[in-house]
């Protein structure tokens, strides 16, 4: 039975994103806060990277059945979307999970910096910059549809937000 909250925050991080496998919700960000109150109930906070990710829902259920699994059967996931997620909020051991699943990771910040006018991103197979954008959005709405020029393989980009 958990009874910290570092207890709680490390279990809920072990789940991992529906439509990115390979990351965790901590990894991406998302997990803003974990804690257990006096009456046992298990306290989640997650923040999604769109409002409206289809994602929530597996992720609230899925954070419930690893709570249930370890005996905790009152679980409240309460969703916040302000501050808006940011990909600042991502780890950087998840930027290279996103790299070597084939998904170029964001590059730079997302705020209090100067806006880039061009952007450059490298490609997740051979490491070239010579890539070019094809479409604004990838196979989620948080990624672009890139092409390496180089190798000729298309990626997924996960844009900085």
């Amino acid at each position: 039975m958990i009874t910290t909250d570092d207890e709680v925050r490390a279990l809920a991080a072990t789940v991992t994103d529906p439509e990115i496998p390979v990351l965790s919700i901590a990894d991406l960000g998302i997990l803003r806060d974990g804690r257990i109150e006096p009456d046992g109930t298990v306290r989640l906070t997650i923040t999604p990277t769109y409002s409206g990710c289809p994602a929530m829902d597996t992720i609230r259920a899925d954070l419930a059945t690893v709570f249930a699994m370890a005996g905790h059967d009152k679980v409240q996931v309460d969703l916040v979307l302000s501050p808006a997620w940011t990909t600042d909020w991502m780890s950087e051991e998840g930027k290279a999970k996103l790299e070597e699943y084939g998904i170029a990771p964001p590059t730079g910040k997302a705020h209090g910096g100067p806006i880039k006018l061009g952007l450059t991103v490298k490609c997740p197979q051979c490491h070239s910059l010579n890539t070019r954008e094809m479409s604004r959005f990838g196979s989620t709405s948080c990624k672009a549809l890139y092409v390496c020029q180089d190798c000729h393989e298309t990626f997924d980009y996960f844009k900085v937000l």
